[in-house]
């Protein structure tokens, strides 16, 4: 409306300031429905306002609804109102509102706003579906434009369907504080032209019936209106026309060189005509024929294919402008787009790519045909090369901007132009005129249109391109003087926030009285002025003397008493009077479908239906009788006339093949007056049945699910966003299983024999179990090499308190040595004790011990502070006073707290070198002692191995440790016999074992209690549950990447069984539901998996002992969720000490992954199938031979299947029992030919999860390998990606006899052999001529690069990335490998061995084992490039350029030399095409290893 000025500056809201004439106005839309007629920039938003204000007190229960044409006046009226009303709300179709198919969240979006600002057809829509109630939430509804309500617009249909229905609204109520009552809401229109056509008094009472208002336009205070209302001086020019239309082309060489070229065109030679005629000669009789022969006669008689329409439009348009700018306009015109279409036609560029390479061709042919003459800018040519109207123009914009200049005021001004490329010609003239070139004198913006066409645009919308600023930008350089002259279409003339401006030109007469009015008042500066061009002598002048006239009749109506209308505006009838409206309304939600709206409301029921990627769903209409008649195209030029037809009509609708076959075709009979009738009609009928069926809910809406509403819940839950995985969760620590479930002391008692030892008796209070020969452990020594472990019976102990005590000091003993630091000599309470059984050496250090005891106690009878921890080891200086030199020591510390400890290897007596001992003298371990003497003998020591993990295998070394000398008298010697001290080493590494057994053990009987999954073998389990953190033998991660297959296998396996109806899209959300990471970590919560992952990393250097009860314990309070995890009943026992930790939710997830992946290794896909049916992943599951009889009870028994079917079996090796799995299996989207079945979205779904189980599975058993997840990835990677199987598809071909009989040399009839060739993409059934295309142009590359492809693949180093690229094949040649592969395994029952072989038979697996076997690089070049950057700590840079047609890629790394490659220009596949050919060339250049 462009009238909200006056809102600019804001007000307090009890400092409103409002004019006299708009408090009549505010007053009389209180009392009464009015449409305020007013001048555009009097104010007439700012009444809506200020009423909208008084209604919010009058009806606090309702909102008021203001509407708006356009979603730019919507977002521009929404800013003015929410600066006097807060709580503003607004919807367009950007949001999607019929998508908003949640009643409450309608319900929501009214509550929390008292505005809702939105376009008519979203009001429309939301009524006709029943999410909003006129009648109890709005009060009042305003229309913006308001002379828009007419015949069938939205504004129209929301009042005539809605709102005449409701019981009247008292007049007398002031306000609504009660109940809310069913009424008609309160209605003010606004418009500046409340008119349409020539009859004033007709247009006035119309628009009043149709909005059950009275015009109203200020009667007391009009003089007011008038002063603030700045009606611009009129004013008009006259123009001459120099010469006749059919004639003007000749002043312009570039428009008489476009005419010669279009005259010479025949459409018979099109290549879209010739595309029509080869396809129509290949398809059999049925409705799709029919359609295709009307499609191919009538693009003969319009002459609209893309390529003739395109010229005729641009000769036309171009001679347009020739006419009324003049040649040069015309020239320049004609050489922009020409240049442009020669640059955006290119075979692959953005705007054509829906054409075939022969229609781009033959476009491009005709376009450097055309003769250009290259425009002159040089001034006088200009000037020689326009019309006398721009002429005059260009004096009338020279006069206007003098007159505003002599009033002291800035130029401002627009010119209304009708066509736009009209706006561009003009725009172009006033920039290189010299009478307006200069900067100074005018600025010039354009405004246009924003719509966009749909498929297939039309050839001048090029002309889009030529625009260099958006409309948003042009307004507001306007705005801000930057620009000081907009031409603009009538995109400007309403609906746009223009400031006033001096000067309206109309460069083309109005066309209606709203044009007239609208763009008049856009001049609205005082001494603002209106000029109108007319051709001297013409009839433009008898039409402004017609508006002038209309516009005074308009005035005399305002002031004229009106009265409100009486009676409702009469129901819509049809054209020939007979039929009744029709109309359906669902009474529980008050959902309305009239005749008006079911085509749109089909549309978009088929536009939401199970999609492909390759073809758009769509309603079609055959209109009854055709509009000519079959085989019109093929008629004799003599008798191709053909009577015009006037009805009556009838019609036949066909829905999408995704709709059940009873429900795909409606039909009405030759009854109806016209097309648009039988087309309503039809739709109409088709729409409620589709409710009737239930594939529509009560607002008339299409189910989530389509077409299974039983679904309808389940589908929108799957719809829901994927939900984001959080980083960490909070849970308790992992289990301890060494914890006793009791306080009673009762101990058990384990034999533990290790090899080359004495045996060692292990004390719990906890019962180990019998653990497997495989979860024994296997220790692996530095000195003694590999020791086996043995585990005896377990049995109660029955120990005396003497014997307890004694184990407890042994077992203090043996842990003091090396992990002394972390514990507390006076406790005793371990969770395990040891006793070493028959110590060799046990006599021997028993009274050395009991000495250091005595010396100990004689200490701490002078010095109670001395440290009786001591006793477990003694000065070695004072040792040997006591006990001479013996050799048979073994453990070394230098003489600091918690020294380093060294083993013993002996004395040294002879006297070393005053360097040596000067040396040993300077070593940091005694330069805390004052005077440091060296004395005799010397400790001879070595270093203890670095090794303390003694379950890992020994790596290979031959490092020899290097022994030196320690001084005795700051030294000490441990009191450890050789036995003991080798278990102290080796007990934390048992120990580790037999806690990941007890583990393991909790895990199978509280998770997998019964069979099949408790037979799982502990070795598959461990693996399962042990993180790489824990740094053990094994971890997750390999069996998470099998697990990882195996679950979204099994999954896309279920969900076929489970929903026969469901497309691809639906499978595949459901499925990354199901799998995704967030779902799993879930799971593996509700399950606690957390308290058996295996994730304290073991280093026995950190190790310390544990004890029965920690020195603080963790206060889990009742907030803390965790609470309520119960302690359960474990193997041995077992507590989980409620300490909180935060824990990759990650992790959690793989474990799940790699449990699965163990039941699989184990059992197959069954046990497989029962552990993910433990953690739910919100499926019901079933096993896979119960899936596949499922699907396969849905498959009908046929036997006719085309001979190009069977071809397909022989190349795959495998002959269908289900012959119509092949046939789905190979059946494209587009394919419209046999109903039996669906495209073969579903199959390559199923083929897509199997290919990539199969090739992992075979990774991970691959004998002799024992591959990481990365190197299974990027093995995995090379064989699956669509690349290689498009290779695979093109690849796969069958010789076939084709011999013919002829004449031999002696002229005898023989046949003559031959042979064809067929490949499996040509057995593709499809009914696309762009799929065609494709297909051709692929294998055309194919042919190319096969033998390098093949080269690379069986002899060479590197895998052939960039030529598998090169192919640029589209996604359909995988789709159609992996759609064959679903459909094998369904067919075959799930027999894998067979799938194996069909993968073997087209060379998956053949290539896969030899990429193995010859270990060839499968590294992606530009994975290894970044790997090589990253490692040089160097930034990577790619580059693209376009030359001739090429697409270059330029690598750039500092310090090397830049290494480029090309690739043909094909759109973004050739940018990834010249990225790999640059990334490989750069391995090679730059000898990246």
């Amino acid at each position: 409306m462009g009238d909200a000025q006056q809102e600019s500056t804001p007000h307090a809201a009890d400092e409103v300031i409002i004019r006299s004439y708009q408090q009549e106005m505010l007053d009389a839309s209180l009392v009464e429905n009015i449409i305020i007629a007013q001048d555009t920039g009097s104010g007439k938003t700012h009444i809506a306002v200020l009423r909208m204000k008084i209604e919010c007190d009058r009806e606090p229960h309702k909102v008021s609804w203001f509407i708006a044409p356009t979603v730019a006046l919507c977002e521009q009226q929404r800013d003015v109102i929410q600066k006097a009303i807060g709580s503003v709300g607004i919807i367009h179709g950007g949001l999607e509102p019929k998508q908003w198919n949640d009643p409450n969240l309608w319900k929501d979006v009214l509550g929390k706003n008292r505005v809702i600002v939105s376009t008519p057809q979203v009001l429309l829509d939301a009524l006709s579906h029943g999410y909003i109630d006129l009648g109890r939430e709005i009060g009042l509804l305003i229309f913006d434009e308001a002379h828009h309500a007419n015949d069938d617009h939205p504004m129209n249909c929301i009042m005539r369907n809605f709102y005449f229905s409701l019981p009247i609204r008292p007049s007398t109520r002031a306000s609504s504080h009660g109940p809310v009552r069913e009424e008609r809401p309160m209605i003010l229109g606004l418009t500046a032209s409340p008119m349409f056509g020539g009859d004033v008094a007709k247009a006035f009472r119309k628009l009043e019936m149709n909005l059950d208002s009275v015009i109203r336009s200020p009667r007391q205070h009009r003089n007011q209106l008038e002063a603030y209302v700045h009606r611009p001086e009129f004013r008009h020019v006259l123009y001459n026309i120099p010469w006749a239309y059919s004639d003007c082309h000749l002043a312009s060489k570039n428009c008489h060189a476009l005419k010669k070229v279009a005259d010479s065109m025949d459409v018979q030679r099109d290549p879209y005509i010739l595309s029509l005629r080869e396809s129509l000669a290949k398809m059999q009789s049925g409705p799709e024929r029919t359609r295709l022969d009307q499609k191919l006669s009538k693009t003969i008689l319009k002459k609209n294919s893309y390529t003739h329409k395109g010229i005729r439009d641009l000769l036309t348009t171009a001679q347009d402008i020739c006419f009324d700018l003049g040649p040069w306009a015309a020239d320049w015109y004609i050489q922009r787009v020409v240049e442009m279409g020669l640059k955006n036609a290119s075979p692959y560029s953005e705007i054509t790519t829906a054409w075939q390479s022969r229609e781009k061709a033959y476009l491009v042919s005709h376009l450097k045909s055309i003769t250009i003459t290259p425009v002159s800018y040089e001034p006088q040519s200009i000037e020689n090369g326009i019309s006398d109207k721009l002429r005059v123009f260009l004096r009338a914009l020279e006069e206007e901007k003098e007159r505003a200049e002599s009033f002291n005021e800035l130029y401002s001004g627009i010119v209304f132009v009708t066509r736009r490329d009209a706006v561009l010609a003009l725009a172009a003239v006033l920039e290189h005129h010299p009478r307006t070139r200069d900067r100074e004198s005018f600025r010039v913006g354009c405004l246009l249109g924003t719509s966009e066409s749909s498929y297939r645009t039309a050839f001048l919308d090029i002309t889009r391109k030529i625009l260099r600023q958006s409309q948003v930008e042009t307004l507001d350089d306007f705005r801000s003087g930057e620009k000081n002259l907009i031409v603009a279409t009538a995109v400007a003339e309403e609906g746009l926030d223009i400031q006033a401006c001096g000067n309206v030109i109309r460069w083309d007469v109005p066309n209606n009285m709203a044009s007239w009015t609208q763009s008049r008042g856009r001049a609205r500066r005082k001494r603002s002025s209106f000029v109108l061009m007319f051709e001297r002598g013409g009839m433009d002048k008898a039409r402004v003397e017609e508006f002038e006239q209309l516009e005074r009749e308009m005035v005399a109506q305002y002031n004229a008493e009106r009265k409100a209308v009486e009676e409702p505006p009469p129901l819509p009838s049809e054209t020939d009077g007979e039929f009744d409206p029709c109309e359906f309304k669902v009474e529980s939600t008050g959902a309305l479908l009239t005749l008006q709206a079911a085509v749109s409301h089909l549309n978009y029921f088929c536009s939401v239906l199970p999609n492909s990627r390759h073809t758009r769903h769509v309603a079609i209409y055959d209109i009854d009788p055709p509009d000519l008649p079959e085989g019109w195209h093929a008629f004799p030029d003599g008798q191709q006339d053909v009577p015009a037809y006037r009805g009556p009509f009838g019609c036949t609708l066909t829905l999408p093949k995704a709709l059940p076959p009873e429900l795909r075709v409606y039909t009405v009979e030759r009854k109806y007056p016209s097309k648009r009738s039988a087309y309503q009609h039809v739709a109409f009928n088709a729409y409620l049945e589709l409710h009737k069926a239930g594939l529509l809910n009560d607002h008339l809406l299409p189910l989530t699910s389509v077409v299974e509403p039983e679904l309808e819940e389940e589908v929108k839950d799957m719809l829901k966003d994927i939900e984001k995985r959080d980083g960490t969760a909070s849970v308790t620590s992992q289990l301890n299983p060494w914890l006793p479930l009791s306080d009673e002391e009762n101990w058990w008692s384990t034999e533990i024999t290790v090899e080359g030892l004495p045996s060692l008796t292990l004390l719990t209070r906890i019962e180990i179990p019998t653990l497997s020969a495989d979860e024994l452990p296997i220790l692996h020594h530095p000195r003694m090499g590999r020791m086996k472990v043995k585990l005896g019976p377990r049995k109660v102990a029955h120990l005396s308190r003497g014997e307890l005590t004694a184990a407890q000091h042994t077992t203090r003993r043996l842990f003091w040595s090396p992990y002394g630091s972390r514990m507390q000599w006076p406790r005793f309470d371990f969770v395990y004790l040891f006793i070493i059984n028959g110590d060799p050496d046990g006599e021997t250090w028993l009274p050395r011990r009991s000495w250091a005891m005595k010396v100990d106690e004689r200490a701490m009878k002078v010095d109670e502070q001395a440290n009786s921890e001591r006793v477990h080891s003694v000065n070695a200086e004072a040792f040997v006073s006591e006990n001479g030199y013996p050799t048979d020591l073994t453990w070394v510390r230098d003489n600091r707290s918690f020294g380093r400890l060294y083993r013993f290897v002996g004395w040294h007596h002879e006297k070393l070198a005053e360097e040596e001992e000067a040396e040993i003298c300077a070593r940091p371990m005694y330069s805390r002692f004052e005077e440091v003497r060296v004395t005799y003998p010397l400790l001879l020591v070595e270093p203890l191995p670095r090794r303390s993990n003694f379950l890992l295998p020994l790596p290979v070394s031959n490092a020899t440790p290097r022994p030196f000398f320690l001084l005795a008298r700051y030294s000490s010697l441990e009191l450890l016999s050789p036995t003991e001290c080798e278990y102290s080493t080796i007990i934390p590494s048992i120990l580790r074992r037999l806690e990941t057994a007890m583990i393991v053990k909790s895990l199978r009987n509280t998770l997998f209690p019964r069979a099949p999954l408790a037979m799982i073998p502990s070795l598959f389990l461990t693996t399962a549950v042990t993180a790489p953190v824990a740094e053990d033998l094994t971890n997750y991660e390999r069996l998470e990447t099998l697990g990882d297959a195996v679950l979204k296998f099994i999954v896309a396996v279920n969900l076929i069984a489970a929903y026969p109806l469901w497309h691809e899209g639906y499978l595949t959300r459901r499925k990354d539901h199901a799998v995704a990471n967030s779902r799993l970590a879930k799971e593996a919560i509700r399950r606690s998996i957390f308290r058996w992952i295996i994730r304290a990393r073991f280093s026995p250097r950190r190790f310390k002992p544990l004890y029965l009860s920690a020195p603080e314990e963790p206060v889990v309070t009742s907030e803390n969720p965790l609470e309520e995890t119960k302690d359960e009943l474990v193997a041995g026992g077992g507590k989980t000490r409620k300490e909180i930790e935060e824990l990759s939710t990650k992790m959690l997830a793989d474990v799940v992954e790699s449990l699965i992946g163990a039941a699989y290794l184990h059992g197959g896909f069954d046990l497989g199938v029962a552990c993910a049916q433990l953690f739910g992943l919100g499926l019901e599951w079933r096993t896979l031979p119960q899936c596949v009889e499922m699907a396969l009870s849905r498959v009908e028994n046929t036997e006719e299947v085309s001979t190009q079917l069977n071809n397909v079996e022989r190349m795959l090796g495998y002959t269908f029992r289900r012959r119509l799995l092949l046939v789905e299996s190979l059946t494209h989207a587009s394919y419209q030919y046999d109903d039996r079945t669906v495209s073969y979205e579903r199959m390559e779904f199923l083929g897509d999860a199997l290919l990539d189980m199969i090739v992992a599975d075979f990774l991970y058993r691959y004998p002799g390998k024992t591959y990481a997840p990365h190197d299974i990835h990027i093995r995995k990677s090379a064989v699956v990606n669509t690349h290689f199987l498009a290779y695979i598809c093109l690849r796969s071909s069958l010789d076939v006899d084709a011999s013919m009989p002829g004449p031999n040399a002696r002229g005898k009839i023989v046949m003559q052999p031959k042979t064809n060739t067929i490949h499996l993409f040509q057995c593709l059934q499809h009914s696309s001529p762009v799929i065609l295309e494709d297909q051709k142009l692929t294998f055309n590359r194919y042919s190319k690069v096969k033998d390098e492809i093949e080269g690379a693949l069986t002899m060479g180093e590197m895998f052939p990335w960039a030529a598998l690229t090169r192919l640029q094949a589209p996604k359909l040649f995988s789709d159609m490998i992996e759609s064959l592969i679903g459909a094998v395994y369904l067919d075959s029952e799930g027999n894998m061995d067979t799938v194996r072989a069909l993968l073997s038979k087209l060379g998956v697996l053949s290539h896969l084992d030899r990429i193995i076997r010859d270990d060839v690089d499968v590294l992606h070049p530009v994975s290894r490039l970044s790997v090589w950057a990253s490692r040089l700590q160097k930034p990577i840079m790619y580059e693209y350029t376009e030359e001739k047609g090429l697409v270059i890629c330029t690598i750039n790394v500092e310090g090397r030399e830049a290494v480029n490659a090309s690739a043909e220009k094909r759109g973004h596949a050739s940018q990834e095409e010249a990225r790999f050919a640059a990334a490989e060339k750069a391995i090679s250049v730059w000898e990246v290893a």
